[in-house]
């Protein structure tokens, strides 16, 4: 059952662009090249064509079945991007329905893009720039190597840092990021959620995924227009 309602998703994506734009300027960079990737995990299939109505463009998901399904609903009216933990038999599943992957950091999943992918594919390679321990994402140590072994264009990158309450404290972990993609000539960076987006910004993403604040139907008080 459809819950979304299209105006309030509007708003709420004018207001997260215009957070992008002020982040932007703060470093000398403009709005117009950070995409708003709408991060729908957590919305049933149902709210997927308003998610089109509210005029966003570009949606992820992070579960291949529901990426399918989703995709479905959307009837070609929206960009899909897949961001979540990648099985690499689910690679059949969802190459043709995606023109990025976010999460690639396994040689499982480089094998079966060899099988299934189809031609001028692309990929981001998830970094695990933080070395926290069972975290997914390649070492940056290892990252030169894993990008020689794929056997799609690598075109970017993504991380997702520690979790903190402090949008201050990803910031180390996005520049890091940043650093690694200047270094190899890579254009596309997917890091910041709804917490830390403007940091990210600040520190080059070209991709922020946004969920929770996009969805708000309404706001706490003391907030304004969306939930931060």
């Amino acid at each position: 059952m459809a819950v979304l309602n299209a105006e309030v998703v509007r708003a709420n994506l004018a207001s997260v662009r215009e957070r992008i734009e002020r982040a932007a300027a703060r470093a000398g960079r403009d709005g117009g090249d950070v995409e708003i990737l709408a991060a729908v995990k957590y919305l049933d299939a149902a709210d997927i064509p308003t998610l089109a109505d509210a005029g966003v463009t570009l949606v992820g998901e992070n579960r291949a079945h529901d990426l399918v399904e989703k995709a479905a609903r959307a009837q070609g009216r929206l960009r899909w991007h897949f961001i979540g933990a990648l099985q690499s038999r689910k690679v059949r599943l969802i190459v043709a329905h995606v023109e990025l992957i976010h999460s690639v950091a396994s040689d499982s999943v480089l094998n079966e893009l060899e099988r299934h992918a189809p031609d001028g594919f692309e990929i981001l390679v998830e970094v695990n720039v933080s070395g926290e321990s069972g975290k997914a994402g390649i070492a940056p140590r290892e990252l030169d190597a894993f990008i020689a072994r794929s056997p799609v264009k690598v075109v970017g990158l993504m991380t997702m840092p520690p979790q903190t309450d402090d949008p201050q404290q990803s910031r180390v972990h996005f520049a890091a990021l940043g650093a690694l993609a200047r270094e190899r000539e890579l254009t596309t960076l997917s890091m910041g959620t709804s917490q830390d987006f403007e940091v990210a910004v600040e520190e080059g993403a070209t991709i922020v995924r946004i969920g929770t604040i996009l969805f708000a139907q309404r706001s706490p008080p003391g907030f304004g227009g969306i939930v931060r």
